[in-house]
């Protein structure tokens, strides 16, 4: 086996963080994860008492984030890897939505995930060693109707995730961005914030899509379980990728964008090229 880790992982009440978070137990690593009440606390205690550590956090609250990090690295140990999996979906028609929908969206999905890795980088540089896994979506590289502030979001840290590698491969840390496809979790069921609708003009084309949005939820083709085994896979890497997709229906529909921006590419060359100067 694999030298056992401490993992640091927001949001394991459910979904991916719950999933990853048991299986790490199971291999021997220790566990700091993050839960929105005390009941959650006291349920992740209890996983494997010494080995899990349950903390309450709410990741939009980034003033108590330095001081939960600094805690945990005196208290309990050095931190080998920080997985930002706390999230949540939001569907709604854009016009519909709420601009205050768009901010919580981004404050947990991106801000959130921002103050984590900003709090624990001191410590992954000074040692020259890490490991930070980001749970974008293959919604931050693909797009669905109805889901728009979701994309955005999951861009926004796709975006970030790539960035990051490049500054942070000098210090021996490495930044996975992990883009699950469609998941048996809670994103599409009670986890979902979703949007009223009020404009008739979107009844045709939206309405079929938010039912079956509803309809496939626990149903999806993806088992968490063996998600969080290939994540497992991933932190033990010596080269993990910048990306990596999880679930057949990623890579296919991730496969069908590219295919198509590289049509548009070729089809639009001539006048792309001609704005050079």
């Amino acid at each position: 086996m694999n030298s056992a880790k401490l993992l640091f992982i927001t949001g394991v009440s459910s979904g991916f963080g719950q999933a990853l978070a048991k299986e790490a137990l199971k291999a021997g690593h220790r566990v700091v994860g993050t839960v929105r009440t005390e009941q959650a606390k006291q349920a992740f205690d209890a996983l494997a008492p010494g080995q899990s550590f349950g903390h309450i956090l709410d990741v939009t609250h980034v003033a108590a984030i330095d001081t939960l990090v600094a805690t945990i690295e005196q208290e309990i140990g050095a931190v080998d890897v920080l997985v930002n999996n706390a999230g949540y979906g939001h569907e709604g028609v854009m016009e519909e939505s709420p601009l205050s929908e768009a901010r919580h969206q981004f404050d947990v999905n991106v801000f959130g995930a921002i103050a984590m890795i900003k709090a624990f980088l001191p410590y992954f540089r000074a040692r020259r060693a890490g490991r930070i896994l980001n749970i974008t979506s293959m919604g931050g590289f693909i797009t669905m109707p109805g889901i728009s502030y979701y994309c955005g979001s999951k861009f926004a840290l796709q975006g970030i995730s790539e960035t990051l590698s490049k500054e942070l491969k000098p210090f021996n840390i490495f930044v996975t961005a992990v883009q699950p496809g469609s998941f048996r979790t809670d994103w599409a069921g009670r986890s979902m914030v979703r949007s009223a609708r009020t404009i008739r003009d979107y009844d045709a084309s939206f309405n079929p899509i938010r039912e079956t949005r509803e309809k496939r939820s626990g149903h999806q083709p993806g088992d968490p379980a063996k998600a969080a085994s290939a994540m497992l896979q991933l932190i033990n890497s010596p080269e993990p990728p910048v990306s990596l997709l999880l679930g057949s229906d990623a890579v296919q529909l991730v496969r069908e964008k590219l295919q198509q921006m590289q049509h548009d590419i070729d089809h639009w060359e001539t006048l792309s090229r001609s704005t050079d100067g």
